[in-house]
């Protein structure tokens, strides 16, 4: 088993690296084409949809290291995309909250973004769909399992 399981695992490995950036790829080019890097959509889009966040924790819910959020902070305030608002409770928390600018932004943007991405998923049925999340969500628990050991 030893030996064949190593190979396996290798190869499955490899094509989901693969997958990834050929996902992330075909997405990029269209986020770069509205006129933004993918870490400043990605930014837009989780203020969006999850409200304003404060600056010190944006980095951890897109996968980003915190001295680079200023920076992309920076961008899409100079875009007028996101404005920065100081916490009334505590002065050294500082919120980052999308304009009526940014959200009409994300709004002309998302649905041909979420195109693309389903445009993607749709060789795969819906039960396909379902079972490689499940998978996939499995594969990443273990990880992190095996981050902490």
């Amino acid at each position: 088993m030893g030996n064949d399981s190593i190979q396996q695992s290798l190869k499955l490995f490899i094509v989901l690296s693969r997958a990834h950036r050929s996902m992330n790829d075909v997405v990029n080019k269209y986020i770069a084409k509205q006129g933004l890097n993918p870490t400043e959509f990605a930014v837009l889009e989780l203020l969006y949809h999850k409200g304003e966040q404060p600056l010190q924790q944006i980095g951890g819910k897109i996968l980003l290291a915190s001295g680079s959020i200023t920076y992309v902070v920076d961008k899409l305030e100079q875009k007028e995309f996101l404005e920065r608002i100081a916490c009334k409770n505590d002065r050294r928390v500082t919120f980052a909250k999308i304009t009526e600018k940014g959200k009409t932004f994300i709004e002309s943007i998302f649905p041909d973004h979420e195109k693309k991405i389903d445009d993607i998923m749709n060789v795969l049925t819906s039960e396909e769909k379902e079972m490689a999340t499940e998978l996939i969500k499995k594969i990443g628990y273990n990880a992190l399992d095996q981050e902490q050991k």
